[in-house]
């Protein structure tokens, strides 16, 4: 497969007149089993499913200035169709230089791009949006087509982006585990007239302290977070079962991002104030949100190998049971332990409680590099309880257990 794609990049490249000084593949194939031992709660669910993923990446060097990364997706699952999908993560050109005593860098393209400093959750990263389908914890990101420019010095980072079309969030199918009571179409409804056309700008602005890091940052634009509406054009829109349509917003974002790190223990904070956004009852209300938490790493546990990492976080939305994110009032704590051995083995327990309602997860998490090129990770997620009025009830109350092989190349 390496010299095929490797052949055939070359071949376009050579034919647009474009010259290739390197050029590397590398990547992730991984098959996937889950299985749920509750009984399903919908018609056509399955208690377990397979798949496979393949993640590439090839990037290819031009000059000493230019660059080139590509990275599809594809995955398949055996029970969900809309699981079953393929995507552009990254395809993007990379130019960057010198401007006086600064640094800069341009990324055209499909790119995917991170802001935050917290674990479970991220307010403030709001550039991509998520691949729902892919896994209800890890956060996975759908490519982003922009336009980023990063220009650098002893003065800080400052980050700007033109995000010319809007990805719509991915959900579970029919069929799907882990999927909400009603089904949510795959078409969506928009706030804006150039509907996901419209050109979405960002800001950011992140610097180093000391032992301060802080970042700024500003979003205007279509909201990655859709609110749900009954679709009238669908069936009978007063029934329970009736589907819902996502709709999105035109939104006003500001954000700060801060971490401390203080020995031993890091202390980290996100907090957002959003403008233009609905609430859960379709009242416009502006609001804050909060993420505070707190890290430590206990060293060469009881005199073993091993690095225990103790982590708590709060989530807080001011707008109560009237918000359209499930991070009303949580608490998240985890514990990551790693072996320190040549196989890289880490042991993960998160435990997530709801403070408004009754619905606490467990996840616990084992990966280890096997021989080779070849790696595994075990997961568990635990329902411990479900509160019928919490938002993410339908999703929540599936349990399942997981298991990943994976090939790196």
């Amino acid at each position: 497969m390496r010299p095929t794609c490797a052949i055939a990049a070359l071949v376009f490249l050579a034919g647009a007149g474009i010259e290739v000084r390197a050029l590397d593949l590398s990547g992730d194939l991984s098959l996937q089993a889950r299985g749920y031992p509750e009984s399903p709660a919908h018609p056509g669910q399955r208690s377990s499913t397979a798949g496979w993923v393949l993640e590439p990446t090839l990037h290819g060097e031009l000059s000493h200035t230019t660059s080139f990364t590509f990275t599809p997706l594809y995955r398949f699952d055996s029970a969900d169709s809309r699981r079953t999908h393929a995507d552009l993560r990254e395809a993007y050109l990379l130019r960057y230089g010198e401007w006086g005593e600064n640094s800069w860098q341009l990324r055209a393209g499909v790119d995917r791009v991170f802001w935050g400093v917290a674990e479970v959750h991220n307010l403030v990263d709001i550039v991509n949006q998520i691949d729902l389908v892919e896994h209800p914890r890890d956060r996975p990101k759908l490519g982003q087509p922009m336009l980023h420019l990063a220009v650098s010095g002893d003065w800080g980072l400052a980050e700007t982006f033109v995000l010319p079309y809007h990805r719509r969030q991915t959900f579970p199918g029919r069929s799907g585990r882990l999927r909400a009571g009603r089904l949510i179409e795959d078409d969506a409804a928009y706030e804006s007239g150039a509907e996901e056309r419209h050109v979405d700008v960002a800001f950011r602005y992140s610097h180093a302290v000391g032992v301060l890091d802080i970042a700024l940052s500003a979003f205007s634009g279509t909201s990655r977070e859709p609110r749900f509406v009954v679709d009238p054009g669908v069936g009978d829109a007063g029934a329970m079962d009736a589907p819902l349509l996502p709709f999105y917003e035109q939104i006003r974002q500001f954000g700060l991002e801060a971490q401390l790190t203080t020995e031993p223990v890091l202390y980290k904070l996100e907090a957002i104030r959003r403008h233009g956004a609905q609430n859960l009852l379709g009242e416009g209300e502006d609001y804050g949100a909060f993420i505070v938490g707190v890290e430590r790493t206990l060293y060469t546990l009881f005199d073993s190998p091993y690095d225990l990492t103790l982590l708590g976080e709060w989530l807080y939305d001011e707008r109560g049971s009237r918000a359209t994110s499930a991070w009303q009032n949580d608490v998240y704590l985890t514990g990551f332990l790693s072996f320190n051995d040549v196989q890289g083995t880490e042991l993960i327990v998160g435990l997530l409680a709801d403070l408004r309602y009754n619905t606490r997860t467990l996840n616990l998490e084992f990966k280890r590099r096997l021989a080779g090129s070849w790696s595994m990770r075990l997961e568990t997620f635990a329902n411990l309880g479900s509160d019928r009025k919490d938002l993410t009830y339908d999703g929540r109350r599936d349990s399942f257990a997981g298991a990943e092989l994976i090939f790196s190349f």
